[in-house]
């Protein structure tokens, strides 16, 4: 399939059963492409890969074999509350979701938010797996030298843990973006309906308490980036209030094959509110012709 409009959520949908206790829902594309990009989404309420990226996966696929994960305890993936600190949660499920499906080479990641920890933790604990990394605000890699902490995105995202009300969620989703024209009343809608299931409320308390007890240290990725041996690509939105802009720059002294591009008008979903920059940064990145 190459025409954009043939590439909908039904054509694309999968679900693999990657372990006993664990079935995984992604969105494939791009089939028959020698190389593969992972998509991983951002961690808000009622987010999936398909919520993430919809609109990307079909620019994408013209040139990669697409896999856009849900990531446990999103979408349609299953929704356990007891596992490992989340980003080893989530990075062990995708080894195994890409021992299912047969890839067996490395794999370029793409990663927003939470995804884009994921992505880091993949990339540390699968070396020998991990391609390039895309990371747009990542979680885990931040670290706030003069923003507050929490910053307004998590004080929002806490506050809708606590009152999972529709007032709540589209206050945390107009956090997300500089331009707020995108916050719609039917996305509210649909996260809302996606964010209030009692299956996927326990799911966020069980992630979010991943973060703070147990292994929590395997979260606090900028510790071991210096590890990162492959290229690695920052993006940033200069007005991001969930991850800002400053929580780049330890990433930037740290990883050795590090660049950083920064969006101004742009929050924290620069793959929507700079769509087609994004796509051919991303792209260009991704293709330049150095193998490393």
């Amino acid at each position: 399939m190459t025409a954009t409009e043939e590439l909908t959520y039904e054509s694309t949908s999968r679900f693999a059963q990657v372990r006993d206790d664990l079935r995984l829902h992604y969105h494939e594309a791009g089939v028959g492409h020698d190389t593969t990009i992972v998509l991983l989404h951002g961690g808000g309420p009622g987010a999936s890969s398909w919520s993430n990226f919809a609109k990307n996966i079909p620019v994408l696929a013209r040139r990669f074999h697409v896999i856009a994960v849900d990531q446990p305890g999103y979408g349609r993936s299953d929704k356990p509350t007891e596992h490992p600190q989340y980003f080893v949660h989530s990075a062990s499920a995708l080894a195994d979701l890409l021992d299912t499906l047969g890839i067996t080479g490395r794999v370029h990641l793409l990663g927003n938010s939470l995804g884009g920890g994921a992505a880091v933790r993949f990339a540390l604990d699968y070396p020998d797996r991990a391609g390039r990394l895309v990371l747009m605000g990542p979680g885990g890699l931040s670290v706030n030298l003069f923003a507050p902490d929490p910053t307004e995105g998590v004080k929002n995202l806490g506050k809708f843990g606590y009152q999972p009300t529709r007032e709540n969620l589209e206050a945390f989703l107009r956090i997300m973006v500089f331009d707020q024209s995108l916050i719609t009343p039917e996305l509210v809608e649909e996260r809302f309906a996606a964010a209030s299931t009692p299956e996927s409320l326990a799911a966020a308390k069980a992630m979010g308490k991943s973060f703070s007890s147990g292994e929590f240290e395997k979260g606090m990725l900028w510790r071991d980036a210096y590890r990162l041996r492959q290229r690695v690509l920052l993006i940033w939105g200069r007005e991001d209030r969930v991850n800002p802009l400053d929580g780049a720059l330890v990433a930037l002294k740290m990883i050795p094959r590090a660049q950083l591009h920064v969006f101004g008008g742009c929050g924290h979903w620069a793959q929507l509110e700079k769509f087609d920059e994004f796509n051919k940064l991303t792209v260009d990145f991704l293709t330049d012709g150095d193998n490393s």
